[in-house]
């Protein structure tokens, strides 16, 4: 059966069937007695190949290449995971079938940052110095379990348990879903915690490098500041107004969330913040469909918090100041071209870019400003069949304005590449299977990359520059 197998796949992609050889014996001579440090990023969403499954369709029918939806899984999903026919209930499934799909990928993956916190004389605090941190090894990402499916004519559900590398559980996601409310796709209601409708998802995207993992544009934050907001790339806490017409070509979502990040059990504020994504596509024939769209989110984010012995007490997050974030953002398919494009301009109020509490001005830096920055990136993906596909992505951060006068105006600015591609030996119903080999770098202006989001001045003040490389398999069934 394994040699059938892999006569098969020769006879699908020999090339990259030599090159998979190749690499592992490229990988042997790579392997050295440095430790990892870091994991791949958790996956949080997967595709579901318990609807492949349900409904008896290949996983082409909703991806380009899994994770990544294509117009009809758009559709699927927008629909509450129904395709309208005797096989949306779950009455009507035999007692067997179970809607649950789970996905891991075991890799090998090095990582490198210059212009760090070291000691030059280990164990010794008093010699640090500038240095640069590289480490690298076998790993596992986190795991998803994802169940989802329908408990009721246009009444759907997702419930994704996640977790670290180490078994660490929660809840990425875990919503009710009502559909066709009044008889109409243009009324649908989701509540509980859940992906905002971003221009671009980046649960369903195909980078899975550390530095390549995530969207900076979605989670930057300027140096100094406090804000609690992590980022549009978080799955947060709401209610959730979407509505389509009945090709998804016209999309629209207004989203209700919790100040709090997405995070359970009240920790910080009492106010909540408001999302809305709007956005047009067009069917250019043989080109295929192209879409634009506008987004933004207005929040606000306490500044201080009710303490208990000098602690702050959960929950009661006060003195909230105003932040925004909002774009425009494109798609275009051209035959196997698909390229995204998004812009984002971010404004933090001059408290929250500063750290300080709103009862305490005085705290704040003489000639203190809100904060602003402008930041995009695009991708370009290549996919010459069904099985391969070639990414590549370059984004961009540029402040506009420091909340402290007396930062460098470039500090924080950052530029990030990543490049690599996805072969898929296994795309059937009951699973999935994707080698994956990717390169990430980014260079911070002056500062260093905090998990994606925050910046820290560099050790000596120059330029930081960060790369990730992964090798691994990625699957799910």
């Amino acid at each position: 059966m394994i040699m059938r197998f892999l006569r098969n796949a020769r006879g699908i992609h020999s090339p990259l069937l030599s090159s998979f050889f190749v690499g592992l014996s490229v990988l042997a001579m790579m392997l050295g007695d440095s430790q990892p440090v870091y994991t791949l990023p958790l996956h949080k969403v997967a595709a579901i190949p318990a609807f492949a499954r349900k409904y008896g369709l290949p996983c082409s029918a909703c991806h380009t290449a899994w994770p990544m939806l294509n117009n009809f899984g758009q559709v699927f999903r927008d629909n509450g995971y129904q395709l309208g026919n005797d096989r949306d209930s779950p009455i009507t499934r035999d007692a067997s079938y179970f809607p649950a799909t789970i996905r891991i990928t075991p890799n090998w993956h090095r990582e490198s940052s210059d212009h760090q916190f070291v000691d030059s004389v280990p164990g010794d605090g008093s010699t640090t110095a500038s240095g640069t941190i590289t480490s690298a090894g076998f790993d596992l990402s986190g795991m998803d379990m994802w169940f989802g499916g329908t408990l009721y004519k246009n009444i759907s559900f997702i419930v994704l348990p996640s977790s670290d590398s180490t078994a660490s559980f929660h809840f990425e996601s875990a919503f009710v879903r009502f559909d066709n409310l009044m008889n109409t796709s243009w009324l649908n209601f989701k509540f509980g915690r859940f992906e905002l409708d971003t221009p671009v998802s980046e649960k369903r995207f195909l980078q899975l490098s550390t530095e390549g993992a995530l969207y900076y544009s979605y989670h930057f934050l300027p140096f100094g500041d406090s804000n609690v907001f992590g980022g549009i790339g978080d799955n947060q806490m709401g209610v959730e107004l979407l509505g389509h017409n009945a090709n998804s070509y016209r999309r629209y979502s207004v989203a209700v969330v919790a100040s709090d990040d997405g995070a359970v059990n009240l920790p910080a504020g009492k106010t909540v913040d408001f999302y809305g994504n709007f956005s047009q596509a067009f069917n250019l024939g043989t080109h295929g469909l192209e879409r634009i769209g506008a987004y933004a989110y207005i929040g606000q984010s306490p500044t201080y918090f009710q303490t208990s012995g000098g602690a702050p007490i959960a929950g009661t997050g006060t003195g909230n100041e105003p932040f925004y974030r909002a774009g425009a953002y494109s798609v275009f398919m051209s035959n196997r071209w698909i390229i995204n494009a998004v812009y984002m301009h971010g404004y933090e109020n001059k408290f929250l870019a500063n750290g300080v509490a709103s009862n305490n001005p005085t705290g704040l830096p003489e000639g203190a400003k809100s904060a602003g920055w402008n930041s995009g990136f695009i991708d370009v993906d290549y996919q010459p069949s069904p099985q391969l596909i070639f990414t590549s992505r370059y984004e961009l951060v540029r402040m506009s304005q420091q909340g402290n006068p007396t930062l460098p105006g470039n500090m924080g600015n950052l530029d990030a590449v990543t490049f690599g591609y996805r072969w898929y030996p296994i795309m059937f119903s009951r699973a999935g299977l994707a080698w994956f080999q990717e390169f990430s770098l980014n260079r911070a202006r002056g500062a260093t990359i905090i998990n994606g989001s925050g910046i820290t001045p560099s050790f000596d003040g120059h330029d930081s520059i960060s790369s990730s490389y992964a090798m691994g398999f990625d699957f799910d069934f």
